[in-house]
C-alpha cells in the first residue's frame, strides 16, 4: 500500500457523519459489515465470514470483497469532504490477489489525492485466518464530491 499521507478533515464532525452514512447503507447491514476505523483520509471496514457470503469453493465471494473495498474507499474520501456534501464512486478497479479464504475480511481505504471535485483512493483488502492476515485484493478508486444543493441554498 502507498505510504500514508496525513490529511486534516475540514469538518470536525467527520467521524459522526461517516458513521451515520454507513448506518444508512442497507448492503452493509445485509452483509454484516462493521465500520472499525475512521480517520481523516482513512477508513476500515471488517466483515466476519458467513457461508451466505461465499462462492462455490467456500471463500468470500469477489463481489463481497469488492463491495466492502468500495465502501472503505468511499468513506475514506468522505472524511475529507465538506459537511454539506456527499460522496459517489465514479469508478474503481480491483485486482484479486489471492482467494479470500478466512474468517474475517478487512478492507482499508486510503486517500491518495483529495481534490475539490475528484478524490482518488487506494483500496486494500486482507483476509484473516487463524490470526494471520493475507492480502487478497488491491484496487484504485475515483470519487466525486456531491454538493447538497438544498443545504447550500438556505
Amino acid at each position: 500500500m502507498t505510504e500514508r499521507k496525513n490529511f486534516t478533515a475540514s469538518d470536525p464532525g467527520f467521524a459522526a457523519r461517516v458513521a451515520a452514512s454507513f448506518a444508512r447503507q442497507g448492503i452493509m447491514t445485509s452483509l454484516g459489515a462493521r465500520l472499525t476505523r475512521i480517520e481523516p483520509g482513512l477508513c476500515e471496514i471488517q466483515l466476519p465470514y458467513r457461508p451466505e457470503l461465499s462462492q462455490q469453493h467456500g471463500f468470500f465471494h469477489a463481489g463481497v470483497t469488492s463491495t466492502i473495498a468500495d465502501s472503505a474507499g468511499g468513506y475514506a474520501g468522505f472524511t475529507l469532504f465538506p459537511a454539506d456534501s456527499d460522496v459517489l464512486t465514479v469508478e474503481f478497479k480491483i485486482n484479486l490477489l489471492a482467494p479470500a479464504d478466512g474468517d474475517l475480511l478487512i478492507a482499508t481505504g486510503r486517500v491518495i489525492r483529495s481534490g475539490r471535485t475528484l478524490t482518488v483512493c487506494e483500496l486494500e483488502v486482507e483476509v484473516e485466518k487463524a490470526g494471520r492476515r493475507t492480502a487478497c485484493a488491491h484496487g484504485l478508486q475515483t470519487l466525486i464530491t456531491i454538493v447538497n444543493r438544498s443545504s447550500s441554498q438556505n
